[in-house]
């Protein structure tokens, strides 16, 4: 660790992703803010912070990405047939805290999370801001499941997802990405692969075909007016 670049909280300036590790895949750097303008640069780059409790932030771009096209979209017979009945009452940006704090809850065969404090004081500003968002799942009034992610320009930057109920989080996630098609978004940022996230349609591309279709500028105003989704 003490080979990768070091962010000055400050001033901070992000290295080309170029330069990002293979092994660990993708981490670029060390250091640096989880204030509101240290991490609008970074999405736009095509970076995002993940590290635990009492590690340094670290900084990540992995290559292959992980993205869905939304009207790639497969959503599974089964899935379709449950949504259908209309089990869930769904809203967003009603309890984002909430989400994001779910989000960081225990999960099977996990010893931690990499949600800190720290990191939810961070994505609660960003929501401030407008440009952070969630989709909540609710039961009999109780909140079941949930996302949350960044809207910047035309892409989505997905960044967790929890469920209390089978399917909670599938349902947001459709629901999410079916909105965003109808808000002409191009993109939806999953990061890394996982069998989750392929089975909606996801698929692998490259670092530099991810950044290609990236937005050029911190631009989290567009199509605020349309959420939340109802």
């Amino acid at each position: 660790m003490s080979s990768l670049p070091w962010l000055n909280a400050d001033n901070f300036q992000f290295p080309s992703p170029d330069t990002a590790l293979h092994e660990p895949n993708g981490l670029l750097a060390a250091g640096g803010s989880l204030e509101p303008e240290c991490l609008l640069e970074a999405y736009t780059k095509g970076i995002f912070p993940w590290f635990e409790e009492g590690q340094p932030i670290l900084w990540w771009t992995p290559n292959p990405r992980m993205v869905l096209y939304p009207n790639e979209l497969h959503v599974s017979r089964s899935l379709a047939r449950i949504m259908k009945k209309h089990p869930f009452h769904i809203t967003s940006d009603t309890a984002f805290r909430e989400v994001v704090i779910a989000c960081a809850g225990d999960r099977p065969n996990s010893s931690g999370t990499w949600i800190t404090g720290e990191m939810v004081q961070a994505y609660c500003r960003l929501h401030e801001l407008g440009a952070a968002h969630t989709v909540e799942v609710w039961e009999d009034g109780l909140l079941v499941g949930g996302l949350y992610g960044l809207a910047i320009g035309n892409v989505f930057f997905g960044e967790s997802m929890f469920s209390h109920r089978d399917n909670a989080s599938k349902v947001a996630f459709v629901t999410l990405v079916r909105k965003l098609a109808g808000l002409a978004y191009e993109m939806i940022d999953c990061q890394v692969a996982s069998p989750f996230l392929a089975s909606f349609g996801a698929r692998e591309i490259s670092r530099s075909a991810f950044m290609n279709q990236l937005p050029k500028s911190p631009d989290y105003g567009r199509n605020q007016k349309h959420w939340p989704i109802q």
